[in-house]
């Protein structure tokens, strides 16, 4: 069972008991439980037996319990006897009890119901007879009407949506419709026919009129032929009360007493003889499946040889050498044939089993009659006979990978619907879990172990013939059922073993997974610097604009230019790298792919229809990939890699426009002392907005992506299969997407706010620094031009006075505007919300740290504050915060 499908039953329960989740205890304590101890149950005829007598022992109608605990046993409930073993330990625990209790009564009290049994209110009533006044009728209403409504609202209408919801659905098969005279034709049945259209026999002698030894040959001749299926003149046959109810008989009372009861105790091989047949003929039809048909032949094998017996005994008879003690001695072995092929005709009748449902069915019956040889035997020859069409579909999958399953009786269920093509196409497409799933209700108990092993086993083999190669299994055999060699076992596990080194040779050797994979880190995670920088330079004015204007062909061209001049040439998957620009930003696409609705989510989720996005915003690469690389490449794990990708970039630009305006300040020296004491706090808050800027992409880069690759590369050195591929590389990325603070939607978001703010303030500044070289051109202008001889030395001596007169210039426009209050107040908001917000990012990083273990994060708080400069606004922000939630926790006590 999956973990989120325990998630889901935790939560399920928690809910219908009422537990609420509080004190940081919730659904996912008790999960994280139930996995740490998970084990699996082992079920075995002494365990089961002794926890049915168990809860049989502690409940008030054990007979009740026993008699629907059989009957759900008949059905071949597969959870039965878990369940029970659960219910014996429930028992045991007097604490849980009388909790249940409780809670059972508090329910009850609060719906205005009563927990009273049915037996015991009908009990109450009076007896029939009894004469009752009218407030004694009013009584008996009010107490029925009662106990009608807590039964009509112990079942709610959630419980029995869930049990329809879970009902199997119809299979989808191609059953070949069978001819009408099949049914037109009421004497081509092996079983009795009761045809009232037909006249009585009037020769019938009485037996009355009959000596004794005449009537033994009598009643003889009459079970020889209801053992045929024939009714006999006094031994009459009755309509059957059900489908699949016990076929009843009646014997002319004149029959002698002792001829009577020794009739009496053959008859049940000729009810038994009705239930095999009309099984065999019923099981025989198309939908029934390959598994059922196999088991109605085995039967009917069987049926040949009764009938042989029959004729023998009639020989017998006829020749004045059959008594009816010899006719019982004879048939001895045959009742207790006939009694199994009932008991296992009514059982799966019962289950309505198809499939594999019937091998388990058969699997237990067989390992039941240990110690009855030949009972067991007979099981034993049911059991294998079922198993060979099974088997063969079984063969053909893990041996070749194909599935025949024409009657879906198969564990391993096709999903045709979800083709390999849609892999680079829809966010959570999961060919390589959906295409080919196990149906667990048609797996047979004694695979049960090894299900995964050929469920895995035929998708490797499948995907090598999705290639094109022809896939042949060197060392096939043939898989027969056994008790106690369980040869079947170790050939899956061979035939495991070889599909998945066929098909990791195939994506690691001939499809050069390794290469490709490197390749995407290369682009994806910036692993080269030449190229992104060079790509950036070229699209830098490009990107500025919005979305729509920009020329994706244009954009195409640059990338194409920027990988051919930079060491990304080498690479020979560079072709595969193509421009995408997305209409969502990263916050977008983050809930895009985790598709998780919670509250805690839905507040951070933007509608990206809702602002227009820019081209930087909107900027990712994308990746051809084909198959069956897009296996381990598929569409989802590509948008985790452009998440990663996108926040990187964007932290790579917040870096490039900040060392422009590093450049740009240069610029300052020449202005007058005046003005550029007004520039120092500007320069001072770029210095701390660059340490953190590069700061932040030096721990994503060399203390997140870099160790966990070096540890994916000593990982995929030692894989055996690709689902081990597919854990480590999905391990590789979720480590990398948590550790980089994009799975903590509160981290990213004071993260996103830091690099607005560093933007904004870089453009502020860029504009301030246009407007100084704008006044710089205009001072230009009216100068001279220049575009003459070798200047002289009077020429150089006017130049610097022009230069020196446009510094001045220059320096007076900047002394107008740095003294103004706007400015000075632009830079010391710029500094407290940075500041603000860079306090709050330590902050919440230390809480997380401490909560979820995450010790690497706090990296991060000592290299942004290596020499404890923020320490004291961190002490005063957690005090502050300790503050708010002791008036929070106060407040409402008063």
């Amino acid at each position: 069972m999956s973990e989120f499908k325990i998630h889901h039953h935790v939560s399920e329960l928690m809910s219908t008991l009422g537990v609420s989740s509080n004190d940081g205890v919730g659904a996912e304590v008790y999960t994280d439980m139930l996995l740490k101890n998970i084990t699996p149950y082992v079920t075995t005829q002494v365990s089961a037996h002794n926890a049915k007598r168990k809860i049989a022992s502690t409940t008030k109608t054990p007979e009740e319990f026993l008699q629907k605990h059989d009957d759900l046993k008949s059905r071949n409930i597969r959870d039965l006897d878990p369940l029970t073993h659960m219910l014996s330990k429930l028992a045991d625990d007097q604490v849980v009890k009388a909790q249940l209790e409780k809670h059972a009564k508090d329910k009850a009290a609060a719906a205005g119901m009563t927990l009273t049994p049915h037996s015991s209110v009908i009990s109450q009533l009076p007896a029939p007879g009894t004469k009752m006044s009218p407030k004694d009728l009013n009584q008996v209403r009010d107490k029925l009407l009662k106990q009608a409504e807590a039964t009509s609202s112990t079942v709610s209408s959630d419980v029995i949506r869930k049990i329809m919801h879970d009902k199997s659905a119809p299979r989808n098969v191609d059953i070949p419709a069978q001819p009408d005279w099949l049914f037109q034709r009421p004497y081509l049945t092996m079983d009795y026919v009761m045809d009232s259209s037909q006249p009585d026999d009037t020769n019938v002698v009485p037996l009355a009129t009959l000596s004794t030894a005449q009537q033994e040959q009598a009643i003889i001749e009459d079970l020889l032929f209801c053992m045929g299926g024939v009714e006999g003149k006094y031994i009459l046959v009755h309509p059957l009360q059900d489908k699949y109810g016990e076929r009843t008989f009646s014997i002319d009372q004149s029959l002698d007493i002792s001829l009577q009861e020794l009739t009496r105790r053959i008859l049940p091989l000729c009810s038994n003889y009705s239930t095999t047949v009309r099984f065999i003929e019923e099981k025989s039809a198309f939908e029934y499946g390959l598994v059922n048909h196999a088991l109605s032949a085995a039967m009917r094998n069987l049926i040949k040889d009764y009938m042989i017996l029959v004729a023998q005994l009639d020989v017998q008879r006829r020749s004045g050498q059959l008594s009816l003690q010899k006719l019982w001695f004879y048939m001895q072995p045959t009742m207790k044939t006939m009694e199994i092929l009932a008991s296992v005709a009514n059982s799966v009748n019962k289950g309505e089993c198809i499939g594999g449902p019937v091998l388990s069915l058969l699997h237990e019956k067989t390992l039941s009659l240990t110690g009855d040889t030949k009972s067991q035997e007979l099981c034993l020859y049911l059991t294998q006979v079922a198993c060979v069409p099974y088997f063969e579909i079984l063969e053909k999958w893990i041996y070749k990978g194909i599935i025949r399953d024409p009657y879906a009786e198969f564990l391993v269920e096709e999903n045709e619907t979800v083709e390999k093509e849609r892999l680079q196409e829809d966010y959570n497409e999961a060919y390589w879990e959906e295409h080919y799933t196990i149906c667990r209700e048609r797996v047979p108990v004694f695979l049960e172990q090894v299900a995964d092993k050929i469920l895995n086993t035929g998708k490797y083999l499948n995907v090598v013939r999705l290639c094109g190669r022809d896939v042949k299994y060197p060392n096939a055999e043939e898989i027969m059922y056994t008790i106690k060699e369980r040869q079947y076992v170790e050939h899956i596990e061979k035939a495991h073993s070889y599909g998945s080194k066929l098909l990791l040779d195939l994506l690691m050797g001939e499809k050069d997974l390794m290469a490709r994979l490197r390749s995407v880190k290369h682009y994806f995670l910036l692993d080269q610097g030449d190229f992104i920088v060079q790509f950036m330079d070229m699209a830098e004015e490009e990107m500025k604009k919005d979305m729509d204007e920009i020329m994706t062909t244009r954009l195409e061209t640059l990338l194409e230019l920027a990988l051919r001049t930079s060491t990304a040439n080498v690479d020979p998957y560079k072709d595969d790298l193509k421009v995408d620009l997305l209409p969502f930003d990263l916050i977008s696409q983050l809930f895009k792919i985790l598709t998780i609705d919670s509250r805690k989510e839905k507040d951070y989720r933007v509608d990206s229809t809702d602002h227009r996005l820019s081209g930087l915003e909107a900027f990712s690469f994308d990746y051809i990939v084909k198959w069956p690389v897009s296996l381990v490449l598929n569409r989802k794990i590509l948008f985790r890699y452009q998440m990663m990708f996108r926040h990187t970039f964007y932290c790579k630009h917040v870096e490039r426009q900040l060392c422009n305006v590093w450049i740009s300040n240069k610029k300052a020296k020449q202005y007058t002392l005046y003005s550029s004491r007004w520039y120092a706090a500007a320069f001072a808050l770029r210095q701390r907005m660059l340490n953190f800027v590069q700061n932040f992409q030096y721990y994503m880069m060399f203390e997140v992506v870099e160790p966990y690759w070096q540890i994916f590369e000593a990982n995929m050195e030692k894989v055996s299969n690709i689902d081990d591929v597919l854990v480590h590389h999905a391990e590789f990325l979720n480590n990398c997407l948590q550790d980089c603070v994009l799975t903590n939607p509160a981290l990213l978001k004071i993260v996103h706010k830091l690099l607005m703010v560093c933007v904004t303030f870089s453009d502020f500044v860029q504009r301030l620094d246009q407007s100084t070289n704008a006044k710089l051109e205009m001072s230009k202008l009216t100068s001279e031009s220049t575009l003459q001889a070798a200047p002289t030395r009077q020429d150089k001596m006017t130049d610097l006075v022009k230069r020196r007169t446009a510094a001045k210039v220059v320096s007076e426009h900047v002394d107008q505007l740095t003294p103004s209050e706007n400015f000075e107040r632009t830079i010391v908001n710029f500094d407290a919300n940075f500041s603000r917000h860079l306090v709050s990012l330590l902050g919440r990083i230390i809480e997380v740290s401490s909560d979820a273990c995450q010790n690497k994060l706090m990296n991060m708080v000592y290299r942004l504050d290596f020499n404890g400069f923020y320490t004291d606004q961190l002490e005063a922000h957690a005090a502050e915060k300790s503050m708010a939630e002791q008036r929070h926790s106060v407040s409402p006590l008063e």
